[in-house]
Order: C-alpha cells, then sequence, then structure tokens
C-alpha cells in the first residue's frame, strides 16, 4: 500500500528528540472534529511512533517545533520549558514603523494576558486577572514606503498568543494576523507573517547545548 503520509521537514533526529520545521496552516496537535485531525504530531508518530508533544506552535505560525522519544525525554523537556530554561526567537513582519531604543537594543512588552472568554479563542491584555507576560522586541528593518517594519522577537513567557497579541497591543499588528489585527492587515499577507527563527535548549540525555536556526522565513515576498 502507497504511503500517503506527508512529507516532514526534519532539522534533527536521534534517539532522544525530533526538530522539525513546521509550514503555516498546519495545526501542532489534533483539533476538535473530524476535519481537524491531520497536524504535526501524528505525522512525525506515522515516521516515529514515540515521538510525545513537548511545546506548540500556533496553527498560522511557521517555523521550529521539538518533539521528545519517549516519556522521560519529554518530562526532562517539559520541565526545561516550563522553567524558562528553552530560548526561543521569532520573526515578524508588522504594520507600521516600530519604534527603536537609542541604542538598538531590545525593548520589553510588559502587559498581563487573560482568556476573553466572549470571543474564544481570543485572548486579551488583562490588567485585572491576565497572568504576567513579557515579549522583548528588537527592529531588524523599516520599510518607510510601505509603513511595515520587520522585528525578532523573544518571549519571556509562554502565554498562548503573546507575540500576536503584545505587538497587536502596542500598535503594530503582525499582517495576515486574523485574530488580532484588523481587516485591513489582514489582507496584506495571506498568511500570518510570524516564523519560530531559533531554538536552544539542553539535550534531555546528554545535556549538551542545542542550537537550531531556521533562516528559511516564508515572510511572503516582504523583501525586508
Amino acid at each position: 500500500m502507497q504511503d500517503r503520509t506527508p512529507a516532514l521537514t526534519l532539522v534533527y533526529v536521534d534517539d532522544a528528540i525530533v526538530v522539525l520545521d513546521k509550514p503555516p496552516g498546519l495545526l501542532s496537535v489534533p483539533g476538535r472534529g473530524p476535519d481537524k485531525q491531520d497536524c504535526l504530531s501524528l505525522r512525525v508518530q506515522a515516521q516515529y511512533a514515540d515521538a510525545l508533544v513537548v511545546h506548540r506552535l500556533d496553527m498560522a505560525t511557521s517555523g521550529l517545533i521539538v518533539m521528545a522519544r519517549g516519556v522521560q525525554a519529554q518530562r526532562t523537556l517539559s520541565e526545561a520549558f516550563a522553567n524558562r530554561q528553552v530560548n526561543k526567537r521569532y520573526e515578524a513582519v508588522v504594520l507600521g514603523e516600530v519604534e527603536a531604543p537609542t541604542d538598538d537594543q531590545w525593548r520589553t512588552i510588559d502587559l498581563p494576558i487573560g482568556v476573553d472568554w466572549p470571543n474564544r479563542p481570543r485572548r486579551k491584555i488583562d490588567p485585572q486577572a491576565g497572568k504576567s507576560s513579557q515579549t522583548r522586541v528588537q527592529l531588524l528593518q523599516v520599510d518607510a514606503q510601505r509603513q511595515i517594519s520587520h522585528v525578532q522577537l523573544e518571549p519571556l513567557t509562554g502565554r498562548t498568543h503573546q507575540l500576536r497579541l503584545h505587538l497587536q497591543a502596542i500598535g503594530h499588528p503582525i499582517l495576515g494576523d486574523a485574530l488580532y489585527a484588523p481587516p485591513a492587515v489582514v489582507a496584506m499577507s495571506p498568511r500570518l507573517l510570524l516564523h519560530a527563527r531559533d531554538l536552544a535548549f539542553a539535550h534531555p540525555v546528554s545535556g549538551r547545548t542545542m542550537q537550531f536556526s531556521c533562516q528559511s522565513l516564508r515572510l511572503c515576498g516582504t523583501d525586508l
């Protein structure tokens, strides 16, 4: 019988981990309903039966994601994520000219995030009941003619939709963000221009520092 499992973009694999480049538009894990069963985790498990989920990327986000092979590796990596011992960096294209610090260093967005219950799955900035959330932002380049900026992002916490919501909250929604950007900004790109570029963590068995970078920014011809 012919194998119809879609090809995976493998970045690295060994006996303890699988690192992949997730395409935009693919769920990280199965969703609710029969039409939401195709996802990265099941595609990986078709080739590596012991692969287990450690973290997720939004369906619309592309880039690096790691799965653990076996329960012990999953436990070790999950603890590393929970203890903020995993370094992640993203790139995005956003509306407007992002204000950069005078020394070209990072600025920090510190805004608490909570669930927007009437509008789930959206989140909202919630100073009263929201969880503490911090994102570092650095300007890479500005296209003044098109009024867009290319930025890199470093989440210090891991709230759902954190990067998308934080950028929207400071007046720079991500192009193509159907959840948080106004219609005119959504229309500027056929997909969310958010990419998980860098991932670094201690190997769950050897403890060796593992560093990965996926530079193939599928950012829709922004020329940034």
